[in-house]
């Protein structure tokens, strides 16, 4: 694989390419894999190895109307009642649209989902499907097998130039205000001094998500909002920032624990588990009609609830009478993540409490994956695309990184800008926060801009991080750049958590508990202006799929 070009660089490298694509999990490589018969020079930037990131952690599956009797309209039905009145009708219909043909590419690409005894693929369901759709790999280890499909697909193309250990500082653009480059750091090569610049004619941002702004998140340590962030000091817009996605079911590991949390993922639930509080009791009958299998955001809600009720720090997963040779089938990673923390689900109850585990915003887009700047395009968790609304169905997030990302592919080389000289950036010249930093922001954000919210917490967070980036690093060095990315992005998601005074899908206020369509059915989207995050509020059509779906819903 061709890694070559930035290592052993000099401070103030230059290097070039066509197109970059700032990460590796299935948005990424699906770009790159799109693209590289349709331009002269793709590269893939990622700051860990080729396969960290998000995409290995699936557990789940990839959501798609593959199996018999399932069609695009009843997939778009569930999607619309997920995202709460915050989905794009359009964007909607594209996913579930091209969905099917883009998991069978994904299939001629060499990745191997579950079969049924007659060879059919295996599909089950999650919370929010009212059919089996989830196609999944290894029992439980769906996103590690697309990930290595792909990334085996990359390998036998030696024309996608793959940079890993490389960490994009920010994004250079010319005097029109378009892309022009990237300013990267190559770990290992000093700090400030290991510099230098990419000049190419697109980016690709297909970086993931903003996991790390809280203390207890199912997201890897690389998921600290870099390309939102990047977007956000270049003129790109941020969309829906408030709706982050608390997994309801990941394992509670005790009130200390810090980091990357296990999931467990919704397949469970969907093969039979079921909720039940302290004393027994199931906790989602009478709740939803899906009971156990209700959109993320109404059982996350109903488990908080129960804790507060309660003062329990943690209420439990029942999957014992799955039993022993179930779970080493079906769920054998998952087994043994409950092993090494001493739990056995076959005869134990399993801990859990919400903990983050997706946002549904980001970097706006059109239905091409292009941003408000001129050659920059956004994929996946990165991007708002307007799939997820105010909450995302499970099993719909890898669809998304592959049908925008081959939507991208489609018009991006029709549009490549000439290269040119950078200019400095609205991000020139920032502040650097310390690294050391990071502890106290994901303690504010994980109090104050978690699960439950209200206006006194979301203002005293929001003064909390504007006196953290008082404090100037003393040290530059990815910790520094890293803890500033995450500021940038808290504070505006707390910004935007406050102006939406409403509870609506995975946003939970408790001083507005009802959904306010009247005035909040909308989008806030929040731009850089004279180096403050400002918002504004743009109206969304009505997306009730009562009245909306295809035909054949």
């Amino acid at each position: 694989m061709n890694m070559q070009l930035l290592s052993a660089r000099d401070p103030g490298w230059t290097e070039w390419a066509d197109v970059i694509v700032v990460g590796s999990g299935i948005a990424g490589l699906t770009a790159a894999l799109r693209l590289k018969d349709q331009v002269e020079r793709v590269a893939v930037v990622t700051k860990d190895e080729l396969k960290a990131g998000s995409t290995q952690w699936a557990q789940g599956g990839i959501a798609a109307a593959l199996g018999e009797g399932d069609t695009p309209a009843q997939h778009e039905v569930d999607t619309l009642v997920a995202g709460a009145g915050a989905c794009d009708l359009e964007a909607v219909r594209v996913l579930v649209g091209e969905g099917a043909e883009a998991v069978r590419e994904l299939i001629e690409w060499g990745a191997d989902f579950d079969k049924d005894p007659d060879g059919n693929l295996s599909l089950t369901r999650e919370g929010g499907h009212r059919r089996d759709r989830i196609a999944h790999a290894d029992g439980d280890a769906t996103g590690a097998e697309i990930q290595r499909a792909l990334m085996e697909a990359v390998r036998r193309a030696p024309e996608i130039l793959v940079f890993e250990h490389a960490m994009v500082v920010d994004l250079l653009t010319a005097t029109d205000g378009g892309v022009a480059g990237l300013t990267i750091h190559v770990m290992g090569e000093g700090d400030a001094d290991g510099v230098g610049i990419v000049r190419t004619r697109a980016v690709v941002l297909a970086s993931g998500g903003l996991g790390q702004v809280f203390s207890q998140t199912t997201n890897p340590a690389v998921a600290t909002a870099d390309g939102m962030a990047i977007a956000l000091r270049a003129g790109a817009t941020l969309r829906d920032l408030e709706f982050v996605q608390f997994h309801p079911t990941v394992m509670y590991l005790g009130e200390d624990s810090r980091g990357q949390q296990p999931l467990i993922s919704e397949a469970v639930r969907g093969e039979g588990a079921f909720l039940v509080d302290w004393d027994g009791a199931r906790l989602m009958e009478g709740v939803h009609e899906l009971r156990d299998l209700a959109p993320r955001d109404i059982v996350s809600k109903a488990i908080m609830k129960r804790m507060l009720e309660t003062g329990h720090p943690n209420m439990w997963l029942d999957a014992r009478h799955l039993g022993r040779e179930f779970w080493e089938r079906r769920f054998p990673n998952i087994l043994a993540s409950c092993k090494q923390h001493g739990v056995d689900p076959s005869v134990d109850l399993i801990p859990v409490a919400p903990a983050c585990h997706y946002a549904s915003g980001g970097v706006r887009t059109d239905l091409w994956g292009r941003s408000d700047v001129p050659g920059l395009y956004a994929t996946g968790e990165v991007a708002c695309s307007g799939v997820h609304g105010a909450n995302r169905l499970a099993s719909n997030s890898l669809l998304e990184g592959l049908v925008f990302s081959r939507r991208i592919a489609e018009v991006l080389p029709g549009e490549l800008r000439q290269l040119e000289d950078p200019a400095p950036g609205l991000g020139a010249g920032r502040p650097l926060v310390p690294g050391a930093a990071l502890k106290q922001l994901q303690e504010t954000m994980t109090t104050k801009v978690g699960v439950l919210r209200n206006a006194t917490g979301l203002a005293e967070a929001i003064d909390e991080l504007e006196q953290l980036g008082d404090t100037p690093a003393t040290e530059i060095d990815p910790a520094a750049w890293e803890a500033t990315n995450l500021l940038t992005v808290s504070l505006a998601l707390a910004k935007s958590a406050l102006l939406r005074e409403e509870t609506r899908g995975s946003h939970w206020r408790e001083d507005f508990a009802e959904r306010d369509d009247a005035g909040f059915a909308g989008h806030f989207d929040l731009r850089l202006r004279d180096g403050e995050t400002v918002a504004s509020f743009t109206p969304a059509p009505a997306t009730d799929p009562k009245t909306t779906t295809m035909a054949g819903a």
